[in-house]
């Protein structure tokens, strides 16, 4: 398959301040130990990792780069892009209830690479608490401001807090909200299942969300298609393959499997579909999300 993987960091945290990379003690983690992770990941690291497969564009996250310089990755990473043509787009930093927010948008903005901004919002560690950052009026009105400046918004927060998309949605529905990490269904419980599913089923309703199938390791235990593969299906049957996309979120998924083994359980569990409906999956849908050309065969 030709892969445009949707999701994954570069960091060079030698070189560059990331706080949770760099600070001790580390911060506590959803995969557990993340000390392996902590050095350098840049092309280099990741054709090694991806070797193998055919991945012929990708999309990099922010990696929580020094909040005092808000500009500074994403100006960092342009640089790399112009040397390198890799990345084909960027996912950039962005505090949507901070005051400088339009003076970051004005610099964040105009550069090619950036598509979409991530801030993930306050979120709690179990369903039926408090509302989460996205209830906050002045998160809100930092979602609005995206429109203005014709970015999208890549939101990575637990299920039990999608409920609060619709109403900030709705301040700007022409801004596509891009869910990360197939919405975090980290409890496999029955009941932890199915309120990830109900919660899944209502924020697809709204038209300008889509998916990406990633960040589906369990602490502890190794990627196995046994445990994923029926959140996978369920995804691409509530989303449909021209809203849903894989990803590899490498180097952080690393802690779970191998760049192959979770690419080869996506491959697996798609068997069954059209050529036309696997190829949005791999690289279709995140071509024309995140506007990347077509790549020649």
């Amino acid at each position: 398959m030709r892969v445009i993987d949707a999701h994954h960091h570069f960091w060079d945290p030698e070189r560059n301040y990331h706080p949770w990379l760099r600070d001790e003690p580390m911060i506590p983690f959803r995969y557990g130990d993340y000390a392996c992770i902590r050095g350098r990941f840049m092309s280099e690291e990741y054709d090694q990792a991806s070797r193998g497969w055919d991945v012929v564009a990708s999309v990099t996250m922010e990696g929580e780069w020094d909040p005092s310089d808000p500009t500074g990755e994403a100006i960092w990473m342009q640089k790399i892009a112009d040397a390198t043509g890799r990345p084909a787009a960027h996912v950039a930093q962005a505090w949507l209830d901070r005051d400088d927010l339009s003076a970051v948008l004005d610099v964040i903005g105009p550069l090619p690479i950036v598509k979409s901004v991530r801030h993930k919002p306050h979120a709690n560690a179990a369903p039926g608490q408090a509302p989460g950052g996205m209830s906050d009026p002045a998160y809100c009105q930092g979602f609005r401001k995206l429109a203005e400046a014709g970015l999208m918004f890549d939101l990575q927060t637990p299920w039990w807090h999608l409920g609060e998309v619709p109403a900030m949605a709705d301040l700007a529905p022409e801004v596509p909200i891009i869910l990360n990490h197939t919405g975090l269904p980290s409890d496999r419980s029955p009941e932890g299942l199915a309120g990830w599913r109900a919660a899944m089923e209502a924020i697809a309703k709204l038209p300008q969300v889509v998916v990406k199938i990633s960040g589906l390791g369990l602490p502890g235990r190794p990627w196995r298609l046994e445990d994923n593969r029926d959140i996978i299906r369920q995804t691409i049957d509530i989303f449909s393959p021209d809203r849903a996309m894989f990803a590899s979120n490498f180097p952080v998924d690393g802690l779970c499997d191998s760049f192959d083994t979770i690419f080869s359980g996506f491959d697996l569990a798609t068997r069954d579909l059209s050529e036309t409906e696997r190829g949005a999956l791999f690289s279709g849908t995140a071509a024309r999300i995140y506007g990347i050309e077509e790549v020649p065969t």
